[in-house]
């Protein structure tokens, strides 16, 4: 019987060429698509019910898949982007969670159906992380507001307040000497959380300079439709556009990102909104969110 001889040569040669073989299989594995990521995720009172995705583009948003929840309110889904992006994933039209994905990332979600943006949670990114954490605050602030307007609300009625429309005035009715004492406080709330939430705005504009999701951040909403970062009230707030975009600029990543080049367009047109204005903020009131 012969015996087979292999050299240590040819061994040490053999086990080369499979460590080769190992590392291009696994290269090939995970960077078959160089810029995909995966979500997955269970999402409860979501089994059986339909998710959608949709890529927030800097013209808009852009409609990519529907997503159906398996028995267990669970999902899968795999994407793919052409340059780091924003995707805004839907339990409705109003309820959704802003995720900002990088390559090879396996991102996962946990939320309660319809009310998505209140409840939900995620790992697994580290920037889809920062618009969680961001959301989870601006949703703090958004209680706190609750309560307020509901203060205020009861105060009206304790002291009979109607406002009437007569012709072009407005004439109101009730304890006015009384109800304003008590919007004063209701205004200081007001302002307290407002400053709050301006302090947060501005610690993670810094915290995550050079991060696209600093565009999200600029733009949170505060009592409906206005911006916490409030130019219009308050333009010497323009520095924080200014710092946002030398982040994006300064970051090899970002520069040259088509989000970073349109919000550089945004910044150019609003200096000079904000420069025919001068930099006086204006008092604040308590005006209910429509």
């Amino acid at each position: 019987m012969k015996h087979l001889s292999v050299s240590p040569t040819t061994i040490h040669h053999s086990l080369f060429t499979l460590s080769i073989t190992a590392l291009v299989l696994l290269s090939a594995c995970t960077n078959g698509d160089k810029n995909g990521f995966r979500i997955e995720g269970t999402i409860a009172n979501g089994a059986g019910k339909m998710m959608y995705i949709e890529e927030l583009t800097p013209d808009g948003p852009h409609f990519l898949d529907s997503i159906a929840l398996n028995g267990k309110g669970e999902f899968a889904y795999k994407g793919h982007y052409d340059y780091q992006t924003f995707f805004n994933l839907h339990t409705s039209n109003v309820d959704y969670v802003v995720l900002l994905p990088y390559s090879g990332e396996n991102i996962k979600i946990t939320g309660v159906y319809d009310s998505l943006s209140l409840s939900y949670s995620v790992e697994g990114s580290k920037e889809s992380i920062a618009l969680w954490q961001l959301q989870d605050y601006s949703n703090y602030g958004n209680y706190k507001l609750r309560d307020i307007v509901a203060e205020d609300h009861a105060n009206r009625e304790r002291f009979g307040i109607k406002t009437i429309q007569a012709d072009d005035s407005i004439e109101t009715l009730g304890d006015t000497a009384g109800y304003r004492m008590a919007k004063k406080k209701t205004d200081s709330l007001y302002r307290e959380a407002y400053d709050e939430q301006v302090m947060y705005i501005t610690q993670f504009l810094q915290d995550n300079k050079g991060s696209l999701a600093t565009l999200i951040a600029l733009y949170k909403p505060f009592n409906g439709s206005h911006p916490i970062i409030d130019i219009d009230r308050y333009p010497e707030l323009f520095t924080c556009y200014e710092e946002v975009l030398e982040g994006l600029e300064s970051d090899e990543r970002t520069a040259t990102n088509p989000h970073t080049v349109a919000f550089k367009n945004t910044v150019e047109r609003v200096r000079f909104q904000v420069e025919r204005r001068k930099p006086q903020a204006s008092s604040f009131s308590l005006t209910p969110a429509q």
